[in-house]
């Protein structure tokens, strides 16, 4: 009695009735499968009104507990902000650590309120470059000694003795032709330095030479002699006789009555009454 239209929507809605008759049936079956399994692992014996109130009392401890793990990750994010800006103050503290580790040695070196220890680094600068020039001029007296500045005492010096295996010795342990050979070689090396409106190019020496053996005393004369042929003026102050017969150019001073010196050489001369009388007589 109905028309084609009808009945095919109605044969259409009981299809898919009957599909979800099949659909709930096997979502059902499955449902009580699981109940099935739940029911003999036979996890508690208590009733569902039992179980509610604990079921609500672990709901509250689980909220307690993701409350707290939220505490704790923003714990964690603020300390790993926290570490960052740490690293960046390490890094700055250790760019100022090496900037005061460079004044700490500039100070070591030359600070001091008084100035002195930049008095003895300035100093030290020039020492040294004497003692290279000293060391320069001792290598061409003997081949036993070397000049090094003390370590304790920067404006001292000390020797390297190389006849015994190197050993530094105080300048004060040397023998007396030792020590003016060190103090012949200073000297020598103080003429060779020069400043801008200083030169050094006179050199007298007084004594020493009576405490060198033959062979020093040789070298030490050679020494003079190649200084003399670079320009500079020499002057040897000695009674040694071994030298009268080595130093060409000699000034003697005789000794006379009353105090009184003559003097006998290239260049003098004796003077007149009249210059006498302004100058004197030594």
């Amino acid at each position: 009695m109905l028309p084609p239209d009808r009945k095919a929507e109605l044969a259409a809605a009981a299809k898919e009735l009957d599909e979800r008759q099949t659909e709930l049936r096997a979502r059902q079956k499955d449902r009580k499968n699981k109940l099935a399994a739940e029911m003999d692992r036979k996890v508690t014996e208590a009733s569902l009104e039992e179980l509610e109130p604990r079921y609500a009392q672990f709901e509250a401890s689980l909220k307690a507990l993701r409350d707290v793990i939220a505490g704790l990750k923003h714990t964690l994010n603020e300390n790993t902000a926290a570490k960052a800006r740490v690293q960046e103050k390490q890094a700055a503290i250790e760019a100022r650590k090496k900037e005061c580790r460079r004044w700490e040695t500039l100070h070591e070196l030359i600070g001091s309120s008084d100035g002195k220890k930049y008095r003895n680094f300035a100093q030290g600068l020039t020492f040294d470059l004497m003692v290279g020039h000293a060391n320069r001029q001792l290598q061409k007296l003997t081949d036993r000694y070397l000049l090094v500045r003390d370590e304790a005492q920067p404006l001292e010096l000390n020797v390297v003795d190389n006849y015994q295996a190197g050993e530094i010795r105080s300048t004060k342990n040397l023998s007396g032709g030792e020590s003016f050979l060190v103090s012949l070689a200073l000297a020598l090396g103080l003429s060779h330095m020069a400043g801008r409106n200083v030169r050094v190019d006179s050199l007298f020496l007084d004594e020493g030479f009576g405490t060198l053996d033959e062979e020093a005393l040789d070298s030490a004369l050679e020494t003079l002699a190649s200084l003399q042929q670079d320009g500079k003026l020499i002057g040897v102050i000695s009674h040694v006789p071994a030298l009268k017969e080595r130093i060409g150019t000699q000034i003697e001073v005789t000794p006379r009555t009353g105090g009184r010196s003559r003097i006998s050489g290239p260049g003098c001369r004796r003077l007149g009454a009249a210059e006498q009388a302004g100058e004197g007589e030594s």
